[in-house]
């Protein structure tokens, strides 16, 4: 009874801050209240300071949605299914589905089902950014068929699942079958996409078609700047970005960032009029920052990636970005707390991820597959059966050991990813002999001993400037 009250409270709360706006900041606040008993107050068994972020963010969530519906940013389609869909089905778990096909799996596996996926139902793009993690280009176009995205969708849909990150390849590209990713995000009208595209193909009819779906956000990708942004994808992308944003703004419609961190644009991640500009100026509802892994294109690009040090600072911006300012930010991977470590490998919590060539991985970090989706189909199974394959049970084991079974006392989450920060353990104890690379590049790093070297001395350096503040910071306080 008293949680259903306190639902009926911050959905109440939600219809104000969206069509009311002299009362938009009483009810934000309330909501925040909520927000804070339910995510510190109620989980003795976690980490407070592990709790305290995870509130911060989701808070920041809230402030920045609210700030741009102020700003007239967001139409009353998008907010209707924000709330129905995103707030209600995934926050409050109200999917009718949900809590039995959870408990049938439970039931029959012994743990919980993951909460999303990624899919890249399309390689191709209009666009060839240096390092690209996908390896896109335009002459290499494999696109899954419209009848097998749809399987796939209905798969997780059985367990409740109602949020799919959808990437690329260029999402706005894909076209199979007489359909386009739009009638993805029509069909499936109670479910919610994150979708990261590079921004340059929304036009304003694009944007109305997303604000008439409503359970879209995209997340556009930039570098920096102007001149960070050209320099990395291409003469005129930014200004057709600002355009997007334009577009989306005026059409009401939610949108985010997209970076990718490198030693090039540091000076930049670390000035706090970036964020400033993107969230404040442009109507930016949430960032996401990714530091680059040497993986496909960046295989060459060692020198690139960002240092440990220099990952901690990034770590200490993350920090003072959600708590000063309230911007909606995530790292991958220096938010790991946020998750409770590892999301990869289908855990609950967490998600797998499926390529255009129908290749099913633990992540899209992780470019290694036995798996694919067109075979599991074929033989009469579905996506479901990879979580019961060696490959992805290996990496739950890990990530259990590693804390997820034990939150109250769980090892450094600073460092949570099991390929980027434990790459030797990654490749001796997690990484099946039969698993084949996404690309070519992922094949050959397997043989290549300064790749192996250069990422373990990496995780070690990093371990050494993590584990202080990992130890005073979150295990100290309790």
């Amino acid at each position: 009874m008293i949680e259903k009250t306190l639902e009926k409270i911050i959905l109440n709360a939600i219809s104000i801050v969206a069509t009311q706006k002299q009362a938009a900041k009483l009810a934000a606040s309330q909501i925040d209240k909520y927000m804070f008993k339910i995510i510190v107050k109620r989980h003795d068994e976690e980490l407070l300071e592990v709790q305290r972020k995870k509130y911060l963010y989701v808070s920041a969530m809230l402030h920045s949605v609210k700030r741009n519906i102020g700003k007239g940013y967001v139409s009353k389609n998008v907010i209707k299914g924000l709330t129905k869909v995103l707030v209600e089905n995934l926050f409050m778990h109200k999917v009718e589905n949900r809590a039995y096909a959870c408990k049938k799996y439970k039931e029959q596996h012994g743990e919980l089902p993951p909460n999303f996926i990624v899919l890249s139902p399309t390689q191709r793009c209009n666009l060839q950014c240096l390092n690209c993690y996908a390896s896109s280009n335009s002459n290499t176009t494999p696109t899954l068929p419209y009848s097998i995205v749809e399987k796939i969708i209905n798969d997780v849909r059985e367990l409740g699942i109602r949020f799919i990150t959808v990437s690329g390849g260029e999402p706005f590209m894909y076209k199979s079958e007489g359909k386009t990713i739009l009638d993805i995000f029509e069909k499936y009208n109670d479910m919610f996409f994150l979708v990261y595209t590079n921004g340059t193909l929304i036009t304003p009819e694009i944007a109305e078609k997303l604000a008439k779906c409503g359970n879209v956000t995209p997340a556009i990708s930039v570098e920096g700047y102007e001149k960070e942004t050209d320099q990395r994808r291409g003469k005129g992308t930014y200004k057709k970005i600002l355009s997007a944003f334009k577009n989306l703004r005026k059409a009401g419609v939610i949108f985010g960032i997209s970076v990718t961190a490198t030693k090039k644009n540091l000076d930049i991640l670390f000035s706090e009029e970036f964020y400033d500009f993107f969230f404040e100026t442009q109507g930016a509802s949430h960032m996401w920052q990714f530091q680059l892994m040497p993986i496909g294109r960046g295989k060459s690009t060692f020198d690139l990636m960002v240092d440990p040090i220099n990952r901690v600072k990034l770590y200490r911006m993350w920090e003072r970005m959600l708590k000063e300012k309230k911007y909606c930010l995530a790292d991958f991977w220096n938010s790991g707390v946020l998750t409770d470590g590892c999301i990869a490998y289908g855990k609950d919590g967490g998600y797998i991820y499926i390529d255009w060539n129908g290749n099913i991985m633990p992540c899209v970090f992780i470019p290694y597959y036995v798996d694919n989706i067109f075979n599991l189909y074929k033989n009469g199974k579905t996506l479901l059966d990879v979580l019961s394959t060696d490959f992805m049970k290996k990496g739950r084991e890990w990530q259990n050991n590693y804390g997820f079974n034990n939150r109250k006392k769980p090892k450094n989450w600073l460092m949570p990813c099991s390929i980027r920060d434990h790459y030797e353990f990654f490749r001796k104890s997690i990484l099946p002999k039969d698993a084949k690379g996404e690309n070519k590049e992922a094949q050959e790093i397997l043989s290549d001993d300064t790749y192996f070297n250069t990422l373990c001395n990496y995780d070690k350096e990093l371990e050494s400037l993590t584990n202080k503040i990992w130890e005073d910071e979150y295990l100290k306080i309790g």
